[in-house]
Parts: structure tokens; C-alpha cells; sequence
């Protein structure tokens, strides 16, 4: 159950007291007062190009709208240059058109550059005062069934809204006064949602930490705190119990292989509900994450044939939080790996495949691939180093009494993270409704939104669930620059 809600909007807010039938088929009945626009009554087209290419980078979040790239997940490498790249404005429209149906838009709080595949939209004289409200329309969940709809291609990861599709949209129109009620009252409760949201992150990082220093304490020094230690022979690890072994990765591995390049697997290979492709997003605590919208046909599959996950493979990420890995359980087998990824075969005769995932799973593993790894532009890591990374290897016979004590110890920890997740899952839902509900009439929050505190403007700091659409597609560069630094080992 969610709790110390109770200031949220619930029931009590009321229909209007007199609708329409609007005649578009996903906004329905709106209020009587309102006007339906035609995009292209509102907006106008912009396409001013950066001569310098400094401006501030922005990108496409499809959880924040138009941020910074350098605060977005983004796993792409980045340009050289982006001189020709488009110019916006604060007030501006922005659309990814490749992910518009997905959330891909948003607008604008900043002056910067986005990538020349980006629509950008400014809303004409009479409705410049409209950003905040459109802003908040054409995120919304109705609203995405327009896009979708307006959006072209043969499968729905290749979708593209143009110019001509978007004005043609129509969008419900309150009048001004009633448009500032609705961003209000939306602000407000956006607000407190986020506060909710942010405590229930800091209470699962709290968590992590003490989960990570269980695991830490098991695969470092085992259960019994007079064995004998022994150095490591890795300075920062320090000592280690004398019966253990102490291996590098290479050592117990059968295999290495990178993910495909971009110029292997194309954006445009991805299609819904065919084989799934696995990518440094789809890993989180040691487990794969399927994201049905990230997968290929079978021809393409067959074609990526040597990227094939067998049971117990290890898969690593190359790009941003180095140390992120996973292992193939039954259900995954046959899935591939893929851009951003290290898959590693592993020889288990010394290892249970558990057990090495949860001593993976620590955070020194993550921060020793960080201090060595490669990259001008992000932490990036090839085959070589990780062929180096230490693994602690206790006698068989102790790894399954240890993965018995590491399970038993963090079974409470793992039920309450679950519980927080849920209800930020649910937080995250409500927002969505009640955004969607408001910004289509179907309540009316003009009396509630007077009494109401003034607030001042805040920046969205806290985490949100990484999603595959900030993985800004229209900017994939080809990554035959770094495969200089693979050093792949054939199957």
C-alpha cells in the first residue's frame, strides 16, 4: 500500500458540468468550452541550424522531456561535432521522431542543440503562453495513441511521425486562464509525487548498500572470521582466506565476444516480439530484464548467430556503469547480445555459475573496470581488460553454503526494495492517470487549483527507471573507431 499519500487528489475532484463530443476517437467527451486545434493552427516548423555546434546538448527523455544529454542514460557514443545540428529555444516543441510514440517529446525549459533527425515546433503568436499545457498534453497516455497512430512503418520500433503528420493532429484547448489552472494543479502534485518517489529511492539505495556489504563480507572472507588470510596479490583487495584460489576472469573463461557493431545490427532491424536483444539497460542485479521492443526477426537472428547466449554465459556492459553484468538463465537462452555488451563463456569446473555472479555483483568489481577502462568520451571497456578482472574462487564445496548464508542474509532486504519498487511503480501510475484525466477534461480542477501554495520551479534530479528511449537512435554512431581496442577470442 502506498503510503503518506494522503495529500494526493483523490475522487473528490468533479466532472465538468457540461461536455461534448469532441469526434476524436481516443480524447472523447471534453468540456464544452474548449476548442479543438488542428497542430498546424498552433505550431509552425523550425529548422535553424547551429553554426559552432557549442551550444548546450540536449536529448529526448521519454520519462523527463528535453534534458541535458549529460544527464541522460544515453549509451550511444557521441559525435565529433555538431556543427548543422538544430537550434531550440525555451517554449519550443522537441520530437524524437523515431520514438514520438513512445514519449519521445517534450518541451522546452532550455536554449541548446539537438540532433538534425529531431522535429522542432514553436508555437505561433496567439498561443504562446500554451507551452506549459502542451507540454503536458502531448506526454500524455492519450495523447501517445495519436502519435502512434500518426506514425509510419512497418513495425512499431521503426515508427517516424513527419512534419506534415504531427500539425495535422488535433489537440483540445482550454482557455488561457484554465490552461495555467491545470499546469498548476499538475505542478503542485507532479511535486509531491517526486518527493514520494525520491524517499522511496533513497530508502532502496540504503538497502543496496546494505546488501553489498553482506555479499562483500561472504565472497572477500567467507563465513568463519579466524581463518587464515593470505594477500591477494591485487593491492586494493587486500587479504584473502588461504584456501582460496585467486583467478582472473581470462583464466576461467572459454570465450569472449563483443556485441555487435552498429553497422552489424541496424535501429532499423528491430521490430516487436521476435528474439529478444540484450543491451547494458536489460541488466540489473545480476538478472536479465526483457524489453520486448528492443528484438529481431529471425532472419536476423540467424544472421546474429554467433552472438547466440547459451546457459550460463556471463554478459557484461561495455558503456556507462561498468561492473553491470548478468547471467543467461534457461529462459534466456537462444537471446542475443547485443551493441554495448561482452558476452563471456565461462569454464565451470571450479565455479558454480551463481555463485560467480554474486561475486560480480560487488561494487570494487564495477570500480576497478572504471579506474582502467578506456574511452575519451565515457568509460568504455574491450575484452582485454576484462580478461583481467580478479575473481575470488573458494573450494567448490564452500560456494553453495556461502550462496545459502549471502541468500538467507539479504532475502528481508531484497522483499523490502521489492516493496518500494512496487510502490513506485504505483506512484508512477497514478501520476499517469490523473495527468491523463486532467489535461483531457474529464475532471476539473479549476476551484481546486486556487488553493493551491505558490511554488517556485524545480529541476527533476531524482532517478527514474531507465527506459530504451533515451537511447537517442537518430544519433547511433557506427563503432568501427573502437573496435581497435577489442581483442576478440573466436567461439
Amino acid at each position: 500500500m502506498i503510503t503518506d499519500t494522503s495529500t494526493l487528489p483523490s475522487t473528490h475532484l468533479k466532472p465538468y458540468p457540461a461536455m461534448k463530443d469532441s469526434g476524436v476517437p481516443w480524447l472523447g467527451e471534453v468540456p464544452e468550452h474548449w476548442e479543438i486545434k488542428r497542430g498546424k493552427n498552433l505550431f509552425r516548423c523550425i529548422d535553424i541550424r547551429s553554426s559552432t555546434g557549442n551550444e548546450e546538448l540536449l536529448t529526448v527523455s521519454s520519462n523527463r522531456g528535453v534534458v541535458p544529454r549529460s544527464s541522460a542514460t544515453v549509451t550511444m557514443f557521441k559525435a565529433e561535432s555538431y556543427v548543422g545540428y538544430k537550434l531550440c529555444w525555451p517554449g519550443d516543441l522537441v520530437i524524437n521522431s523515431l520514438w514520438a510514440w513512445a514519449g519521445g517529446l517534450g518541451v522546452s525549459r532550455r536554449h541548446g542543440i539537438v540532433s538534425s533527425a529531431y522535429g522542432v515546433y514553436r508555437l505561433r503568436a496567439p498561443f504562446t503562453d500554451c507551452s506549459s499545457y502542451i507540454h503536458e498534453l502531448v506526454r500524455s497516455t492519450p495523447f501517445q495513441w495519436e502519435l502512434q497512430v500518426r506514425s509510419k512503418g512497418i513495425w512499431i520500433s521503426r515508427l517516424q511521425l513527419t512534419d506534415i503528420a504531427f500539425l495535422e493532429a488535433p489537440f483540445p484547448l482550454p482557455p488561457p486562464g484554465e490552461q495555467s489552472a491545470i499546469v498548476r494543479f499538475l505542478d503542485h502534485y507532479n511535486r509531491k509525487i517526486r518527493h514520494y518517489i525520491r524517499a522511496k529511492q533513497k530508502l532502496i539505495k540504503l538497502l543496496e548498500e546494505q546488501k553489498q556489504a553482506i555479499i562483500h563480507q561472504a565472497v572477500t572472507r567467507g563465513l568463519d572470521p579466524n581463518v587464515r588470510l593470505k594477500p591477494s596479490g591485487v593491492e586494493w583487495l587486500g587479504d584473502v582466506p588461504e584456501h582460496w584460489e585467486v583467478r582472473k576472469l581470462g583464466q576461467i573463461a572459454v570465450s569472449f565476444r563483443t556485441g555487435p557493431f552498429g553497422s552489424i545490427l541496424h535501429q532499423s532491424d528491430y521490430v516487436e516480439g521476435g528474439t529478444p536483444v540484450i543491451n547494458p539497460t536489460h541488466m540489473t542485479h545480476g538478472n536479465i530484464v526483457e524489453d520486448t521492443r528492443c528484438s529481431v526477426p529471425l532472419a536476423v537472428t540467424n544472421r546474429l548467430s554467433n552472438y547466440r547466449l547459451d546457459k550460463y554465459d556471463l554478459i557484461f556492459s561495455r558503456r556507462g556503469e561498468l561492473g553491470r553484468c548478468a547471467l543467461v538463465r534457461g529462459r534466456e537462452v537462444g537471446w542475443l547480445c547485443g551493441t554495448g555488451t561482452i558476452r563471456v563463456r565461462i569454464a565451470y569446473e571450479s565455479i558454480e555459475p551463481e555463485y560467480l555472479i554474486q561475486s560480480l555483483q560487488v561494487r570494487w568489481v564495477g570500480e576497478y573496470l572504471s579506474l582502467i577502462s578506456v574511452g575519451a568520451t565515457m568509460d568504455s571497456l574491450n575484452t582485454g581488460i576484462l580478461k583481467e578482472v580478479p575473481v575470488l574462487l573458494p573450494p567448490v564445496n564452500e560456494q553453495p553454503i556461502l550462496l545459502k548464508h549471502i541468500a538467507k542474509e539479504t532475502c528481508n532486504i531484497d522483499r523490502v526494495m521489492a516493496d518500494a519498487l512496487r510502490q513506485i511503480s504505483l506512484l508512477q501510475e497514478y501520476r499517469t492517470r490523473l495527468i491523463a484525466d486532467v489535461v483531457t477534461g474529464k475532471v476539473d480542477v479549476r476551484k481546486a487549483a486556487t488553493y493551491l501554495p505558490d511554488e517556485a520551479k524545480e529541476e527533476e534530479s531524482f532517478e527514474e527507471p531507465e527506459e530504451l528511449g533515451e537511447n537517442d537512435g537518430a544519433e547511433e554512431q557506427q563503432e568501427t573507431r573502437d573496435s581497435r581496442d577489442e581483442s576478440d577470442s573466436s567461439d
